[in-house]
């Protein structure tokens, strides 16, 4: 499960007004029937229409000045081992979403403690993803295509006179590399805007920055994470506790679907590797057999090749010496984007 939250864009080239991202999360319904679009959904109602959401996000937006979000965007991302093992069911991934909006309300820092009727959002599901340019599979392909491109241009400079060289040469070439090409999906070239193969359905959600009230921030962009501050002579309580509502939405969906999560799928695991790659490697290392096999296959399902190590795991200092080699294949994982970590 990857859950990100991110702040309304305000720079010269987007609206103040929701109405382009809410335009944008439309996509999937182009050129579908109405029976066949997906609507919108808050906490108590299906099929809410993209007007409705524009008019009322961008119309509770009291007081805020015009360089502050007037919305956040969450998006909901569970794997694909997640989404198999509740059989893709939109049904419950909706249920779900309103649970985790629960949590979301109650990671607010307040002295009035926030409810999720407190909340303005409206969720959408969406069911395919495309491939992008910094996606693995696109990258170690563009390798390939960059050389075929390569030769075809000097193929054509040859027929044009322009240099010396040998066209039949060249093509044989093109034709080894693009045998060598790695990914392929039902015998085609991965390339950017492909579509993802298997489920790849995933949640955005678009949530006022001010209370249904329309009169208090509700920012979980907030610099601060839960402390306390003197307003007119008082001290008050702010900030949003974001690792909170990142576990709780974890456990969330464990609880509710009876789900046993893996240590490397875990938020938890993900923060020790970006704190402590040493724990978080020593912890991989010593997990039970059955469970590090799983966390192997895992990874190596995220494109991690796991080399091969004879290490006794019962040994925490022994384990360590895997580590350098462990960290490397993980951040050039991380890097192409091909692993949640």
């Amino acid at each position: 499960m990857y859950i990100s939250i991110t702040k309304q864009h305000l720079d010269t080239t987007f609206s103040q007004s929701s109405s382009d991202f809410v335009d944008y999360l439309e996509k999937e319904n182009e050129g579908k029937g109405l029976d066949q679009q997906e609507q919108f959904f808050d906490q108590n109602h299906d099929r809410i229409p993209p007007e409705q959401v524009v008019k009322e996000i961008d119309g509770n937006t009291a007081k805020l000045k015009k360089q502050e979000p007037k919305f956040y965007s969450i998006t909901i991302n569970p794997s694909q081992r997640e989404l198999n093992h509740i059989n893709n069911d939109p049904k419950l991934l909706k249920e779900y979403v309103r649970e985790v909006m629960k949590d979301y309300a109650a990671s607010f820092h307040r002295d009035n403690p926030v409810s999720v009727d407190s909340i303005k959002y409206y969720a959408k599901l969406e069911y395919e993803r495309t491939f992008k340019g910094f996606d693995r599979q696109v990258k170690e392909n563009q390798v390939y295509r960059a050389q075929i491109v390569k030769l075809e241009n000097e193929i054509r400079k040859v027929e044009r006179g322009e240099v010396a060289g040998n066209a039949k040469t060249m093509q044989n070439d093109i034709a080894m590399l693009n045998a060598q090409i790695p990914h392929r999906i039902d015998g085609k070239v991965v390339v950017q805007g492909m579509k993802k193969p298997g489920p790849q359905t995933h949640v955005h959600i678009i949530v006022s920055r001010k209370d249904v009230s329309n009169r208090f921030s509700l920012s979980p962009g907030s610099k601060y994470m839960a402390s306390e501050s003197k307003l007119n002579g008082k001290m008050v309580k702010r900030g949003f506790r974001r690792d909170q509502f990142y576990d709780n939405a974890e456990k969330r969906f464990d609880t509710m679907f009876k789900y046993k999560r893996n240590f490397v799928e875990s938020y938890q695991a993900r923060k020790t590797y970006i704190h402590d790659p040493k724990i978080y490697f020593a912890h991989l290392l010593g997990l039970p057999t059955n469970e590090r096999s799983a966390a192997f296959k895992l990874m190596g399902t995220a494109g991690v090749h796991i080399p091969k190590l004879n290490i006794p795991t019962n040994k925490v200092e022994a384990a360590l010496q895997a580590i350098k080699q462990f960290k490397k294949v993980i951040d050039v994982a991380k890097s192409s984007s091909s692993i949640g970590i």
